[in-house]
């Protein structure tokens, strides 16, 4: 996973860049909390580009980082979803709660 943000607009980007199920999760999840609380975003986005499996593990993951967000007052999305992982957020019901996007910028 490769973090990048950018200061001028308080943009905090994780870009994912492995499978996300139950042997990597735990990783994933201390340092995006590490990144998070570091910089402190007004946003985030979970760029999920080069991401081909995610499983339930991965939902809890990515639901326990919108929960820490939303109570440091930042928005969350997420954004460029390969269709596997689509369906799974689509049944999971991510998608309800957390937007999909393809701009960074907007909002």
């Amino acid at each position: 996973m490769e973090t990048s943000y950018q200061e001028k607009d308080k943009l905090l980007i994780f870009e994912m860049t492995e499978e996300i199920d139950h042997h990597t999760t735990e990783k994933i999840r201390r340092k995006m909390d590490h990144e998070i609380t570091r910089y402190m975003p007004r946003k985030i986005v979970f760029n999920f580009n080069q991401v081909t499996f995610m499983d339930s593990a991965g939902i809890g993951m990515l639901m326990g980082r919108y929960k820490l967000a939303k109570m440091l007052g930042s928005k969350v999305e997420i954004m460029k979803i390969q269709p596997s992982v689509r369906k799974v957020l689509e049944m999971s019901g991510v998608l309800k709660i957390i937007p999909l996007t393809e701009d960074t910028m907007a909002g």
